[in-house]
């Protein structure tokens, strides 16, 4: 396939976005059970929400570059029955809305105890939009994935690692982003979302590791003899209809030759995996580095979502393999 840019941006931007306020949300847990120390509502979480709002915001202005009629794209919704891109439209705004409602609870100070849990642990309004907006994150995460994984005809996307490496690489990016966040505005968090990155960085090397394994080992369903219902054991193209190019030979294929591909792969790897844990271990003692590394695993997160989209080899390719 051909990867569109604005999509690349989108979905790495929010990816980011939402695994910061997990990361948010996750602190704000652990200081509620009294594991870490609290942190000042307005200047922590609440900008911390307004980050990750900047990101969101941006990830959907650069979706609206992928649409030819920008001006119908609420129609996207109305079929949310069926499609997983109508369900995101829907959770993508309903989950920046809760973000903004979890940064204003926050802003304000909205800490009037709701009810108490066991242990005279008293539950306020930063809790519950805190939990409602990770359920939205997850669904957003699943919805976004989904676009990808539910299209059978695709092999290389259609697999359960999608929706799991959609989930690691934006709770990775967004958890470094927290550590970097937080080195400025609470230097004593920055360990605590350090060593979560480092885990969440991880399990995602583990599980995108395991995605490009199986897909180097796909044995495509179709062939050019299923394609056009010939069995002759020997088929042969000549041309392919037209004497110029087309929208197939254009959108269909990233046009990039085999060597590209092969030095894509091990690039991406390295970007986005190895030298952010390097700078993560280096910023238990050094916080600093966290913004360095959330930039370097940025620009590999490009180049790895330039790939998840090229990789995908679109049965029309069969027809147009010669040109």
């Amino acid at each position: 396939m051909k990867p569109a840019f604005s999509v690349i941006f989108l979905t790495t931007l929010i990816g980011a976005g939402q695994g910061l306020f997990l990361a948010l949300y996750t602190g704000q847990l652990y200081s509620f059970f009294d594991l870490l120390p609290a942190q000042d509502s307005r200047s922590f979480y609440a900008a911390g929400s307004i980050l990750a709002l900047a990101f969101l915001c941006t990830g959907l202005i650069a979706s609206f570059f992928h649409l030819g009629h920008p001006e119908r794209a609420w129609r996207t919704a109305t079929q949310w029955r069926t499609s997983w891109l109508s369900r995101e439209v829907i959770v993508l705004p309903a989950f920046m809305g809760m973000v903004f409602l979890y940064g204003t609870a926050h802003w304000f100070d909205w800490r009037t105890p709701l009810f108490e849990l066991p242990g005279s642990r008293a539950v306020d309004a930063t809790i519950i939009l805190g939990a409602l907006g990770t359920l939205l994150c997850f669904a957003l995460f699943v919805s976004t994935a989904m676009i990808y994984a539910c299209l059978r005809f695709l092999q290389e996307w259609h697999t359960p690692l999608t929706v799991i490496n959609y989930i690691l690489l934006g709770g990775s990016s967004g958890f470094v982003l927290a550590g970097a966040f937080s080195a400025v505005d609470a230097p004593q968090m920055s360990g605590f979302y350090a060593g979560w990155a480092i885990i969440i960085t991880l399990l995602a090397f583990i599980t995108r590791t395991a995605s490009l394994i199986r897909n180097a080992r796909i044995k495509p369903k179709s062939s050019m003899r299923t394609a056009i219902g010939i069995k002759h054991p020997r088929i042969v193209q000549k041309a392919q209809g037209a004497m110029g190019g087309s929208f197939n030979t254009r959108e269909f294929f990233h046009g990039k030759s085999l060597a590209f591909m092969r030095a894509l792969k091990p690039a991406f790897l390295v970007m986005v995996f190895f030298v952010p844990l390097a700078l993560l271990a280096a910023a238990m003692t050094a916080p600093s580095v966290l913004l360095v590394a959330f930039i370097m695993q940025y620009i590999g997160l490009l180049a790895e979502r330039w790939f998840f989209f090229a990789q995908a080899n679109h049965p029309q390719n069969l027809y147009y393999q010669g040109i």
